[in-house]
């Protein structure tokens, strides 16, 4: 069956890497149409001339790319369709990293006040398209959300009944990692991943399924600890791996003296996009350029496209996904959405049986971090300061009542534009 794949935000910098993931698996999930959704004109046409020129040199047909702003036409008929968007840009991104240093807190874009702030606008955004995609999408479409923050995002469409999955690419960056640094192929590496998108611990780490975890921490302690940027002593009091975002909630101190110092990272990104829309415009470039690398998301294509082909062949292989708990992390409701490994077949996710209970130490912290996100998801649909006020007080890294109140009138100003709810438009 020819596949047609819609993917909202297919301006973003990230789509050349979503079109090499296609071009991989062409044998297994035949793409007759990709189509891409922007609502700029410009960087769409920009974009979409690399991808058509990517996809021309691999051998496909003319017209397998198509791209518009019009909603309709890119979604009409689509049997996947990937969420990748970004409300406000990287203007709106520099805000959520630099907005919470006034209050001594964390900014980061999908953590903290900054992860707050991006949930409240993107939500009822993803909402909208989601509708849409039930309208006039294939009746049996998915929706592949990797717009961040995704736990809460894919929370929001599963309530509504959307048919969706979330996805993130730290798992399959550390199975990489992982995989060279054992020497072995990837597939042969298969993670306890357990946790919340962006708050997770690989408790195990199996090759041919042998856990060869607790030899890397007796021998590779400090390098463990480098790659995801804490201290050797705390990854061995944990024994485990923490994902590279719990820096920001066990040296939070640390992290907001950095970044009051440091150039954010949104800065970074637009100038590497600039370089990267420059070299898009190439017509003589059909290949991604080695500058992407830089933009952040590696392994997107990978964890994108195979898993957009395991539900269209229902090849039953393991992947680490944002899905309904059912079970899966003890100490949250079974509707909770966690992100934890799952067999991934055209029925979709079924996450594997649990491997054991969280300790305290991780239990807690995913218990306060789950609250924080259902209020802010109850906050983002319905416009309640009230209800808003309390997601900021839940949210591990917002110390105190003093420092939310002023903090959530500066973040709900700052997006007035993305928030009619919030100011009764």
């Amino acid at each position: 069956m020819a596949v047609k794949v819609a993917v909202v935000g297919g301006g973003s910098s990230y789509t050349p890497e979503l079109i090499d993931g296609f071009l991989a698996r062409a044998d297994r999930v035949p793409v007759d149409e990709l189509a891409l959704l922007d609502v700029d004109a410009e960087r769409l046409e920009i974009v979409a001339g690399l991808a058509q020129r990517m996809a021309r040199r691999a051998g496909w047909r003319d017209r397998a790319v198509t791209w518009t702003t019009d909603p309709h036409r890119a979604l009409d008929g689509a049997h996947f369709v990937i969420v990748q968007l970004r409300v406000g840009g990287q203007r709106a991104r520099l805000g959520d990293e630099t907005l919470p240093l006034r209050f001594g807190c964390v900014g980061q874009e999908t953590t903290g006040p900054g992860g707050f702030a991006k949930a409240l606008r993107t939500v009822p955004v993803v909402l909208d398209i989601a509708d849409r995609v039930a309208r006039w999408a294939d009746p049996a479409a998915w929706i592949v959300d990797f717009t961040n923050p995704v736990g809460i995002v894919t929370q929001a469409l599963l309530d509504e009944g959307h048919r969706a999955i979330g996805l993130c690419n730290v798992a399959i960056g550390l199975q990489r990692e992982f995989a060279g640094w054992l020497d072995v192929e990837p597939q042969r590496i298969e993670l306890d991943h357990v946790g919340l998108n962006h708050l997770t611990w690989e408790r195990a780490i199996r090759l041919d399924g042998r856990d060869v975890l607790p030899g890397l921490l007796a021998d590779d302690l400090d390098r463990l600890a480098a790659l995801v940027g804490l201290p050797a002593s705390l990854v061995g009091a944990l024994a485990a791996v923490p994902s590279y975002y719990l820096r920001y909630y066990y040296l939070s101190d640390d992290v907001v003296a950095e970044q009051r110092t440091g150039v954010p990272r949104a800065e970074e990104v637009m100038a590497i996009e600039a370089e990267l829309m420059a070299a898009y415009r190439d017509p003589s470039t059909d290949t991604k350029p080695a500058l992407l690398g830089q933009r952040g998301g590696a392994y997107y294509s990978e964890a994108a496209a195979e898993l957009v082909a395991s539900l269209h062949d229902g090849r039953g292989d393991v992947q680490v996904v944002n899905v309904r708990n059912r079970g899966a992390v003890d100490g949250l409701p079974s509707d909770a959405v966690v992100e934890v490994p799952a067999v991934i077949t055209g029925d979709g996710a079924q996450q594997l049986p649990p491997t054991g209970p969280l300790p305290p130490e991780m239990r807690g912290l995913v218990q306060e971090a789950k609250a924080y996100e259902d209020l802010t998801l109850r906050a983002a649909l319905s416009g309640s300061r009230t209800t808003a006020l309390k997601a900021l007080l839940a949210n591990p890294l917002v110390p105190s009542y003093g420092v939310a109140e002023p903090l959530l009138a500066a973040l709900l100003e700052a997006n007035r534009r993305y928030l009619p709810r919030f100011f009764g438009d």
